[in-house]
């Protein structure tokens, strides 16, 4: 890694962490989550953009192709309709709103004004994430650990994960990515 691809993923990792943990201080206060450690709040923040850029850059190295781009859109379409859809149906519950109106705003800015291309890249790191995310999600769940309010969540899960926790995942790590290709990419910067 060059110096510019460090201070990028430094600068992204500083603002996702800052927001997101905004965010579950924001969930704790309205009593939606709840930490029986307070260490898991800095871990969920920060550890978990800096692994997935970690993955995303390590991926971009190896597997360079970027081929598959042209049905990210497609999935970015589909993925959009989802999070109007379960907006309309959870938008009274503080973790589902939060959670699909979040994944929508970044996922339209992105797809839609922004002029970097990188969601297959994205989707290709998700997806690879969701393995090492479900085994923790279980640990951390079974010794109760983290515990979401069920009356704010629409109560559909896939294994033992609420639906809103992967798009909740996948919003963390489409902010992180974003930020850390807007800074490489950051006109005026020579990326070497």
């Amino acid at each position: 890694m060059n110096i510019n691809t460090i201070k990028a993923a430094l600068l992204s990792l500083l603002i996702t962490g800052t927001v997101f943990s905004l965010f579950t201080f924001l969930f704790v206060s309205l009593r939606v989550l709840s930490f029986s450690s307070p260490v898991l709040v800095g871990l969920s923040a920060f550890v978990v953009p800096a692994v997935a850029i970690g993955l995303y850059q390590f991926l971009n190295d190896r597997f360079p192709g970027n081929a598959l781009e042209k049905y990210s859109l497609l999935t970015s379409n589909l993925l959009l309709g989802l999070c109007v859809a379960l907006l309309f149906f959870g938008y009274q519950k503080w973790y589902t709103a939060i959670t699909f109106f979040t994944l929508f705003a970044l996922l339209f800015f992105i797809e839609y004004k922004n002029k970097l291309r990188f969601m297959y890249r994205f989707y290709r790191c998700y997806v690879l994430l969701l393995i090492p995310f479900y085994i923790v999600f279980a640990v951390l769940d079974s010794k109760g650990l983290v515990k979401f309010s069920e009356a704010e969540t629409l109560k559909l899960k896939l294994g033992h994960i609420g639906i809103e926790g992967y798009f909740y995942f996948m919003a963390v790590l489409l902010f992180a990515v974003y930020f850390f290709e807007f800074f490489r990419h950051k006109p005026g910067k020579t990326n070497g």
